[in-house]
């Protein structure tokens, strides 16, 4: 819920809202925002999803633009059940592409209700992947560790692989790195909530903790194979 300041027409104090701000206050109680970077929270949105939406929501949008995606299409998505990952997938198949999504067998059920292809990383992930499709067209990577030439390997283009992590990869094989600074607008978010809103987004929450829990909740995301988001809450 929000102050308004003076000059501010667009909210009033008490209305409830959901947004962004550059000033790193993501651990903060109250947090000063412009309201250019704000918009009304839909009903249907639970407020850890709304906290949420900004870097995970927009680091995907991005990621899934970059890469061009059409009907038809057959996308590769590297931790596709993270934070970043369960958000990409599900953008992509809006888009209309098939989507292969790379992430351990626990989170197998859960891309597959999501109309996602799961299949296991590890050894043989080269070969799993030509079995399962006929080619790939693009590739998004949100794990890193050498995902990136494994799509140049598997015949994608550079211009079709985008990665948020590998920066090396970008500066060796000129693949793409957009990420949330590219789609940094609260139009994109607010298209996300809205997704979100008629249920044709699930941003997936791992957890929520109180601030002064904070500890416990980087501990939980130092050891990995997190299904979507952790959220600090207030």
């Amino acid at each position: 819920m929000v102050d308004a300041g003076d000059g501010v027409e667009q909210f009033a104090v008490g209305d409830e809202v959901l947004g962004f701000t550059d000033l790193r206050a993501s651990h903060a109680k109250y947090v000063v925002a412009k309201a250019a970077e704000l918009a009304p929270r839909p009903a249907g949105v639970p407020w850890e999803v709304a906290g949420s939406l900004y870097v995970a929501g927009t680091t995907a949008y991005a990621a899934v633009r970059a890469v061009e995606l059409k009907p038809g299409d057959t996308v590769a998505v590297s931790g596709a059940a993270g934070g970043v990952g369960s958000i990409a997938v599900q953008l992509a198949r809006h888009a209309g592409a098939e989507v292969i999504g790379i992430a351990s067998p626990a989170n197998h059920s859960w891309l597959a209700s999501h109309g996602v292809t799961p299949i296991a990383y590890g050894s043989g992930l080269a070969d799993r992947l030509r079995k399962t499709a006929d080619g790939i067209d693009a590739f998004i990577d949100t794990y890193g560790e050498g995902y990136v030439k494994l799509a140049l390997d598997l015949g994608v283009s550079a211009a079709r692989i985008d990665t948020i992590i590998d920066f090396q990869a970008v500066e060796e094989h000129g693949v793409k790195a957009e990420g949330s600074a590219s789609a940094a607008d609260i139009e994109v978010v607010a298209e996300l909530a809205s997704l979100v809103a008629d249920g044709a987004l699930e941003v997936p929450i791992a957890a929520v903790f109180p601030l002064d829990e904070i500890h416990a909740a980087f501990t939980q995301l130092e050891q990995g194979h997190t299904r979507g988001k952790i959220v600090l809450a207030p």
